[in-house]
């Protein structure tokens, strides 16, 4: 069992208020890989977690499991056999298999025995899922007889796929988040100026983002994140800071609660990891981006109001469905528009609502247009600025984008 101020005051917690908001918990052994659920230490998945929610959350067309053992092991070996030559590479496959889901072959006698797509979440359904929060998960690192082990404070797991990796350091230490964000960089292998590999990729193949902590504060960040790439999160919406204070007996939140309740609540993380995250080319290079707090906060707000504002005719004088999002120049329009793009796209009532982007500069229509091309959205960018009079003679319900 860990000790010190370290698991004291920072990872336990870290464990309890995910337990508070769902989350199961295991503790790691260092001898037995069983404890966690695995024949060995080189395993990464949850195999028997894995396997329950594949089945229990695939179903036919009468609410009834359809899955067998042979298409079931086809999903899996899709998510533990990612295969690229560099980690963002397989991240990137990876996140794409999460997203979409793997074919499989079909029932004879349901809809012409065609092919169906095994989902790996239940999106809608976040209670149908399994969430669980390892502290102390030992995997080893590739090499052989050297037998080296990698130990994250806590790896958080849904439905047996690790999406988040935590580390926690002492809030003594002179700079605790550095020290763990070069220790987040060393376990998947992104310390560049280190020679030779180390770490355990595979471990990192489904991650979504990674936290270090020291409680007060706290910064989370991607893979191939650099240190000043890993940002705070400020805020706990769509739940009230003063709702989460109260329910963890505190009249305020450190930063590290504030993270927690915001980005790791069982329906927010599955939320970000649906529609908050993307890759996007960066001077020839391939970044992964999570959302930042303010983005996260403002789409939600966007699609409350949407969803509930009144229409011009039982408002009696305008329509309170449109509303205006501040940024400041380089905080992230663009991404902002394609997270929210995104989430309408996954939401009955909002889904077939046409979006239009107005812009006054060709660059900004390409830099959309490549980001939402990259985000693996089917948004068709308009090729041209549109007149508002255009836009209003379309049939349908509608949302404007100004830049």
């Amino acid at each position: 069992m860990s000790s010190g101020p370290e698991y004291t005051y920072v990872e336990q917690p870290f464990i309890d208020q995910l337990v508070s908001m769902g989350w199961k918990w295991t503790t790691g052994n260092l001898d037995f890989p069983s404890v966690t659920g695995r024949e060995s230490f080189r395993e990464v998945l949850l195999l028997d977690d894995l396997r329950k929610a594949l089945r229990r959350i695939n179903l036919d067309d009468n609410g009834n499991p359809w899955l067998n053992d042979a298409r079931i092991a086809t999903a899996v070996s899709a998510v533990e056999r990612i295969s690229a030559p560099k980690l963002m590479e397989a991240n990137q496959l990876a996140t794409e298999v999460l997203l979409k889901g793997v074919p499989v072959e079909g029932l004879e006698g349901w809809d012409g025995g065609r092919t169906r797509t095994v989902s790996f979440f239940d999106w809608n359904h976040p209670e149908n899922n399994t969430f669980r929060a390892i502290n102390q998960f030992q995997v080893e690192e590739p090499g052989g007889q050297t037998h080296k082990h990698i130990i994250p404070d806590l790896v958080l797991f849904v439905n047996g796929i690790p999406l988040v990796v935590v580390e926690c350091k002492s809030p003594y230490l002179t700079d605790p988040l550095a020290e763990g964000i070069e220790q987040l960089q060393r376990y998947a292998n992104q310390r560049y100026w280190v020679d030779g590999n180390e770490g355990c990729e595979r471990l990192f193949h489904t991650n979504q983002f990674m936290v270090t902590t020291c409680f007060e504060q706290a910064r989370v960040g991607t893979i191939g994140a650099l240190a000043h790439h890993f940002m705070e999160w400020k805020d706990t919406a769509p739940v009230p800071k003063k709702e989460v204070a109260a329910a963890l007996g505190k009249e305020g939140l450190s930063r590290q609660e504030t993270l927690v309740a915001g980005m790791l609540r069982p329906e927010s993380l599955l939320d970000i990891v649906r529609h908050f995250i993307l890759f996007k080319i960066d001077n020839g290079k391939t970044i992964k981006v999570v959302t930042r707090y303010q983005q996260y906060r403002a789409v939600l707000s966007a699609v409350d109001r949407l969803q509930t504002g009144k229409t011009r005719s039982a408002d009696g004088e305008q329509d309170r469905r449109g509303g205006i999002i501040w940024h400041t120049q380089g905080s992230g329009k663009s991404l902002t528009m394609v997270f929210l793009v995104r989430k309408m796209r996954t939401n009955t009532t909002l889904r077939k609502f046409k979006v239009v982007v107005v812009t006054d500069r060709k660059d900004l229509q390409k830099q959309l247009a490549d980001t939402a091309e990259l985000s693996g959205e089917t948004v068709k960018i308009a090729k041209r600025i549109i007149s508002l009079k255009e836009m209003l003679s379309e049939k349908g319900p509608g949302l404007v984008f100004a830049m």
